[in-house]
């Protein structure tokens, strides 16, 4: 890769953090006149329809799954289904930058949770990240304090469920058709937002709330999209520390469209986050940078 490509994909991580970030926001605006799962399911309507569009378009929409990937599928779609609920549900109920920032901790429970399942190496280091990770994780959530909100909770079990669809990712053959994982999701996503949504009262839609959820399903493909040029352009190790810079956005806009700003102990929590993540996928880079020497050393042997 040149540095010409890593550049891109460093711009493309950001463009899909803040076409991601960019969302929440539009369902957290909503929040306040339409119920939760309505908005799910509208938006999820939209969203389909737009992602099978694209994939069908670009020639990639495949059902065809193999038989011993179908079941991890099925649990990749329930991990992505749950997480949502509990996700958004934290979202609108606390500051989009707090939610944000406990969710910025992916990095330290993917790789601890690839350790235990697929025995990945996890040196000293790496784990002590880990554990300095989840100490800032603490100090965004605060409990026990004044400054705790309960559904910050929501969002660390929002955390556990996207960790485990990111086992069930990892555990996919090379045949699994990424694109079409994409829209079977977003339809379960939607299905699930409309069931859901039959037990509440439903909100009218005026033209606000329509150009919400139009944005919301727009910023969605575009996250999507984005995080797929990453893929095919920078390397991994180069773009992944840019992730974080979901958490510029999520503070840029809570404070100037919801007037939100994390406490002190909170921002420090998310500077400890960040910094260990940042460690952590670095440190991996170096690692695979290592066995690729050893290995190529082998073979000159």
């Amino acid at each position: 890769m040149t540095d010409a490509s890593n550049l891109r994909g460093a711009l493309y991580m950001m463009a899909s953090m803040a076409s991601f970030t960019l969302n929440d926001a539009c369902v957290k605006l909503l929040a306040d006149d339409v119920p939760l799962f309505q908005i799910v399911f509208l938006r999820g309507l939209l969203t389909t329809a737009l992602m099978a569009m694209t994939v069908a378009a670009f020639g990639r929409l495949s059902f065809r799954i193999p038989r011993g990937d179908r079941g991890r599928v099925i649990w990749r779609t329930v991990f992505e289904v749950a997480a949502m609920v509990f996700f958004l549900t934290a979202l609108v109920n606390m500051a989009i930058a707090n939610a944000t920032a406990i969710l910025s901790a992916l990095p330290l429970t993917v790789t601890l949770a690839a350790a235990l399942v697929f025995r990945e190496p996890l040196g000293w280091r790496r784990l002590t990240a880990v554990g300095v990770g989840f100490a800032g994780v603490m100090m965004i959530v605060q409990p026990g304090t004044d400054g705790f909100n309960a559904y910050s909770l929501f969002a660390l079990v929002a955390v556990l469920l996207i960790t485990g669809r990111e086992m069930a990712t990892r555990s996919f053959s090379a045949e699994v058709p990424s694109s079409t994982v994409a829209v079977i999701t977003a339809a379960a996503v939607c299905v699930f937002g409309g069931v859901a949504s039959a037990f509440e009262p439903w909100a009218p839609i005026g033209w606000r709330e329509a150009g919400l959820i139009s944005l919301a399903s727009v910023f969605i493909i575009g996250g999507y999209v984005f995080s797929i040029l990453v893929m095919r352009v920078g390397q991994v190790g180069f773009t992944a520390p840019f992730r974080y810079t979901s958490l510029v956005f999520a503070l840029v806009l809570g404070l100037a469209v919801f007037g939100e700003w994390p406490n002190a102990l909170a921002l420090c929590g998310a500077a400890v986050v960040m910094g260990t993540g940042i460690y952590t996928l670095l440190r991996e880079r170096a690692l695979r940078r290592a066995a690729r020497h050893e290995r190529d050393g082998a073979a000159h042997g």
